[in-house]
């Protein structure tokens, strides 16, 4: 019996040229062009504001760590953001329940904004951002319209559809899951927010405009600066295994122990 799985991978193999020419898929010269007038942004990224954190969390300031701006955070404890009286609700929940929560990894939009590095890959089609807790984002760049939102459901890194201007990556996501569920340090925003991003390379720095609007816990858009420069102690991405779970310590505060070198007061 000749199931529809198997006759795909006839058609497949048997007609690859002929499913790539109905699908409207580019020739190989014209897909070369489009790379050549794509940007590059080699390496792997970390947040300025984040460079130099150790495992323990803390942030060295002497490793050149640039400081701390709250205003330019994305994380629970963001103090800019213009909550309603939904969104102190939250906020209030949030930061009362964190503590003994267990960490399922970072989420978008905390992801953007994390001490975990970042590699951005380019192609006419898509871009990816990707961590090294094996977190993606995909950018559809390929020129096909925004989903209605019936046709989709919240996710962790949510629904991105972007497009260049010049050497700018013009982004805009929906359907994210609350990300505060998904990570005890993301900002408690609802599944109807929406994220504008615009990205860019400005010499030897990554920067991005973020702005959020979500008509159920913001009182009105939200918007944040971010940076991010090259980690030059890398020359792969670090594949980490993520287990933050810290149901099971004793004072529910943490479960890895650092270093002795990188604890408080060394």
């Amino acid at each position: 019996m000749l199931r529809w799985w198997m006759l795909t991978g006839i058609l497949l193999e048997t007609a690859p040229s002929a499913l790539a020419a109905d699908a409207g898929q580019p020739t190989a010269p014209a897909r070369q062009r489009a790379f050549a007038n794509l940007p590059w942004w080699p390496g792997y990224w970390v947040d300025e504001a984040e460079v130099g954190t150790t495992i323990g969390g803390a942030l060295p300031r002497n490793e050149g760590g640039a400081p701390r701006d709250p205003a330019n955070s994305l994380a629970i404890w963001a103090n800019k953001a213009p909550w309603n009286d939904e969104g102190r609700r939250r906020l209030a929940e949030g930061l009362r329940t964190m503590s003994g929560r267990k960490g399922l990894g970072w989420g978008y939009p905390l992801l953007m904004t994390a001490p975990t590095p970042l590699q951005v890959l380019i192609t006419p089609e898509e871009v990816l951002i990707v961590n090294a807790y094996n977190e993606v984002r995909h950018i559809y760049t390929d020129g096909r319209p925004m989903p209605s939102r019936d046709d989709l459901w919240p996710t962790v890194t949510g629904t991105s559809i972007g497009h260049w201007e010049g050497n700018v990556l013009v982004i805009d996501t929906i359907e994210v899951t609350n990300p505060n569920v998904f990570f005890q340090g993301g900002p408690p925003l609802s599944e109807e927010a929406r994220y504008h991003e615009r990205l860019w390379l400005d010499g030897e720095k990554l920067r991005a405009t973020m702005t959020i609007e979500d008509p159920v816990t913001l009182a009105g858009p939200w918007t944040v600066n971010l940076s991010w420069v090259r980690e030059d102690g890398f020359d792969r991405m670090p594949q980490v295994d993520w287990s933050n779970d810290r149901t099971g310590s004793e004072n529910g505060l943490n479960t890895i122990e650092p270093p002795a070198d990188e604890r408080p007061g060394n």
